[in-house]
């Protein structure tokens, strides 16, 4: 996730720290028809605020940008990976969300171009515009001699 600060122009967070998990926490019911592309990335996010309050720099967030790669990119938004991350950064927890809260918040982000991170701190946040699907629109072949 890219961050932008209000002292630095942007900082990038690279989530290194390794958590161990077992196969009981990769299997769980979440949002969306794909749970692996919901649950892991709702973590994620989770995490990621975790870890901006950890740096003491959650009250400093003016705007953040969130660049998806792989199978996320390729399915993530008709999987429902976009909610989930939007969820997970609003701080909302995966197991005891409303999920008939899913869409009016969801929609509220969406209307007034704002999401308050953490549940604290209200940032500038574009869907359509800061999550952003990485994956080639096509498929390329190459030829070879």
């Amino acid at each position: 996730m890219l961050v932008t600060h209000s002292e630095h122009p942007v900082i990038h967070l690279a989530m290194t720290e390794q958590e161990q998990i077992s196969v009981f926490d990769m299997f769980k019911i979440g949002i969306g028809p794909s749970s692996s592309h919901t649950l892991g990335p709702w973590r994620a996010a989770l995490s990621f605020l975790d870890m901006l309050r950890k740096h003491k720099l959650i009250d400093s967030v003016e705007r953040l940008q969130i660049k998806l790669y792989g199978s996320l990119a390729k399915t993530g938004h008709g999987h429902g990976t976009d909610i989930a991350l939007q969820l997970g950064l609003c701080g909302y927890d995966p197991v005891t969300f409303d999920v008939n809260a899913v869409t009016p918040t969801i929609e509220k982000i969406l209307k007034e171009s704002e999401l308050m991170l953490g549940g604290s701190r209200k940032i500038v946040f574009h869907p359509e515009k800061d999550i952003d699907f990485l994956f080639p629109s096509r498929c390329r072949f190459i030829q070879m001699h």
